[in-house]
């Protein structure tokens, strides 16, 4: 008798969890409350993959062995209430790729900021050192697709608090863990603490033969660390000592002492600029020294890095006014990562679904750095409320094209409109992608 996999939802992970369960003898169904795109939906059907698209078929899904949810799909949702009661097991899109991955080895990073430029460096070091990777997860591709259409030896994967709450088994060779700042707190009823255990179960099936990178800067990281039985190896990286393992910047100099070979280089030489990247930086370097990449070439691949399309990058300059998209700032820290590195009068753009955000985080940089402050959301109340002490001027828009023309109507030369909304995009856009195409489109058009 076939095992019989039933997956909720059918975006990127869960079609890739219906191609790898359809691979490995499952009996798959696919079950969406909402139209599925079309790409998706003739995947499903090159594999022969029964599929359900607008409803959900209770006595369908409630037969399951095993439920793959979309890592988009709460707890608090009927459905899944009901799965949970049947005492049926739920599983993610990343616990299905780890059973099936064979002997491939896995870097997996996680945290509540600098995860995917994070990903995204350690797969460019990788690749640069000539190890044959695969990018996957959260960053874009599934890591069950992955797995079952193009195995690597090797996996680097972006993984999001959400699909760490169903993990039985999945263990990364290497776990990074970037740092913890209040996120999608609607999500975990409002308490940190569950959100805080969610990140840290990236370490709980790891052994003594593995390593867990995470920043000894970061305060709730630290304060977390003694509650949970870690076995791995400790790589922690930092900027306020020096360190005889993991990595360490002092006086410009970073240093990474992770495997015999000791790597040191200038900051001043690092692609990415910024602090927050800086400590992305070690991060990656840790890993790639891990996993036995020579020091040349993880030099190389941190002087050669490009970031990434909506993390803070540069679309234009109109007039003397420059624009920059990072609509990725998903959450207030991200935001107040981007305020920090602003050296000139910027145009703020902010707002969307906020996730029980806390703005007075970024009332300091707004007050020293913002001249302005655009909404662009369909409630914006909150911002109103957090910051109408600090900015003297602040305007309403209700799409991406009115925000970028109030904001280049209130920027003179020399000035920067900075898109990042510390919030979701779900009330105006279909994601934050799609925020991003459409704040420069706009910007295009000026």
């Amino acid at each position: 008798m076939s095992k019989r996999l039933v997956i909720l939802g059918a975006g990127e992970s869960g079609v890739g969890a219906a191609i790898l369960g359809k691979q490995q003898g499952y009996e798959v169904f696919v079950s969406d409350g909402k139209a599925i795109k079309d790409n998706y939906r003739e995947e499903l059907e090159s594999y022969n993959i029964p599929y359900e698209a607008g409803q959900h078929t209770e006595d369908k899904i409630l037969d399951a062995d095993e439920v793959m949810k979309s890592p988009g799909i709460p707890e608090k949702n009927e459905l899944v209430k009901k799965i949970r009661e049947k005492g049926i097991p739920v599983i993610s899109e990343i616990e299905l790729a780890y059973r099936h991955k064979g002997n491939s080895k896995i870097i997996g990073i996680t945290g509540s900021n600098g995860k995917t430029t994070t990903t995204a460096l350690v797969y460019h070091i990788c690749k640069v050192g000539g190890l044959d990777a695969g990018l996957v997860g959260n960053i874009g591709y599934s890591f069950a697709k992955q797995v079952a259409l193009d195995p690597k030896p090797l996996y680097v994967a972006e993984i999001s608090s959400f699909q760490l709450d169903d993990i039985q088994t999945f263990r990364p060779d290497i776990a990074i863990l970037t740092n913890i700042t209040e996120d999608h707190l609607d999500r975990y009823d409002y308490q940190f603490r569950n959100y805080i255990n969610s990140k840290f179960r990236i370490v709980e099936n790891q052994t003594e033969n593995d390593f867990f990178i995470y920043c000894e800067d970061d305060p709730v990281t630290m304060q977390n660390l003694g509650h949970f039985t870690i076995k791995s190896n400790p790589l922690p990286f930092t900027m306020s000592r020096e360190i005889n393992r993991g990595a360490f910047i002092q006086n410009g100099k970073m240093t990474i002492a992770a495997s015999d070979e000791k790597i040191q280089m200038s900051i001043y030489d690092f692609a990415l600029k910024g602090k927050h990247n800086q400590y992305n930086t070690m991060a990656a370097g840790i890993a790639g020294s891990t996993i036995g990449i020579r020091k040349e070439k993880i030099r190389d691949a941190v002087q050669t890095f490009e970031s990434l399309e909506h993390r803070m990058e540069p679309v234009s300059t109109v007039r003397g006014v420059t624009f920059i998209n990072d609509s990725k700032a998903t959450n207030v820290n991200s935001t107040w990562y981007a305020l920090e590195s602003m050296e000139k009068p910027t145009i703020l753009i902010l707002g969307g679904v906020d996730k029980g955000n806390d703005y007075s985080l970024l009332s300091e940089l707004v007050k020293e750095k913002v001249k302005a402050i655009v909404c662009m959301g369909t409630d914006n109340r909150k911002i109103h409320e957090a910051f109408q002490h600090e900015v003297a001027v602040m305007v309403n828009t209700g799409s991406a094209r009115e925000a970028v023309q109030a904001a280049f109507h209130l920027a003179n030369k020399g000035d920067i409109v900075l898109l990042s909304p510390a919030c979701a995009s779900f009330d105006l856009f279909k994601n934050y992608e799609d925020r991003g195409e459409q704040f420069k489109q706009a910007v295009r058009e000026l």
